[in-house]
């Protein structure tokens, strides 16, 4: 996990640091608040921070408060435990740090049972607030996304298609007669097969791809920067590993249909959609067990 350290005494932020690695943190630094402003509000910012109060640039209790300002604009998805460093341990200033958006505080010169147990502390907080947006997010049956979030990056991206002009295109997955999965075998063996059916697709997309669950045993693919024929290249890599080797144990035999659909600068996103669809009902239609346009 990584922590910030944002002390501009050479002495103390060497401490902190040579104790967190200890610890097993990966620590970043910073010697001034305006580098720790940066940092936290940087690309894949810490989500643990220990900050001094009195640093040149931005002190400590205005980095809190900016810091939850910011937070607050971009809703509940994001936020930073912070642990306020200070001399002053006068309950006025304690209170003020707090109220600054401070979630804990430590008084200088610290103590490393204390510090430990208060880091830890904070630790405990934040992998519990991953786990909790994870399973917001997520489906829970096969960690894919779910589909409200598969529709925000959805709309996302073609925000970034029309602002940089790059192609977007997706594909809608349906596992073909998997009914008949559940009505022989039961749900128990079709959620193994759901499971294993999402691990199937994750394995042939590219790293940046979007995946998740539409619903039931349909999957949504977003794949950007891809042209129609780059897209249908990737649906068919997906549709052969699906097809590549049976389901539970050797006993369930699947194939998969898919529809691709390219994004049309005037066409909404629920025309994106409904394109892909149309697609899908096409290779349904024609037999199953492949990939249409």
């Amino acid at each position: 996990m990584k922590v910030l350290v944002a002390e501009d005494d050479v002495t103390s932020r060497f401490m902190l640091q040579s104790l967190l690695q200890k610890w097993g943190y990966e620590v970043l630094t910073a010697a001034d608040g305006d580098e720790a402003w940066h940092i936290l509000t940087g690309e894949e910012a810490p989500k643990l921070a220990i900050i001094d109060w009195l640093m040149s640039g931005l002190e400590g209790p205005e980095i809190c408060r900016r810091l939850r300002e910011r937070e607050q604009t971009k809703g509940n998805s994001i936020y930073t435990y912070l642990i306020m460093l200070t001399v002053r341990d006068e309950k006025k200033h304690i209170l003020t740090g707090l109220e600054a958006g401070a979630d804990d505080y430590i008084t200088k010169p610290f103590d490393a049972q204390e510090l430990h147990l208060r880091v830890g502390a904070g630790k405990r907080i934040v992998d519990l607030q991953e786990a909790l947006r994870f399973h917001a997010d997520h489906d829970t049956l096969t960690g894919l996304l779910n589909r409200r979030v598969v529709f925000e990056h959805l709309e996302i991206e073609i925000a970034r298609s029309e602002r940089e002009g790059h192609p977007l295109s997706i594909a809608l997955l349906d596992l073909d007669h998997f009914k008949q999965v559940n009505d022989t075998y039961g749900h128990l063996i079709g959620d193994e097969v759901l499971r294993d059916a999402s691990s199937r697709i994750i394995q042939q997309v590219r790293r940046y791809d979007i995946v998740g669950r539409y619903g039931g045993e349909e999957f949504l693919l977003i794949l950007p920067g891809a042209s129609r024929d780059e897209a249908f290249k990737i649906a068919e890599r997906v549709r052969k590993n699906i097809v590549s080797c049976p389901f539970s144990s050797g006993e369930i035999f699947l194939s998969a249909s898919l529809g691709v659909a390219l994004y049309n600068k005037a066409s909404s996103v629920d025309e994106f959609i409904f394109a892909a669809d149309t697609a899908l009902y096409r290779a349904k239609k024609n037999g199953r067990n492949q990939t249409s346009f």
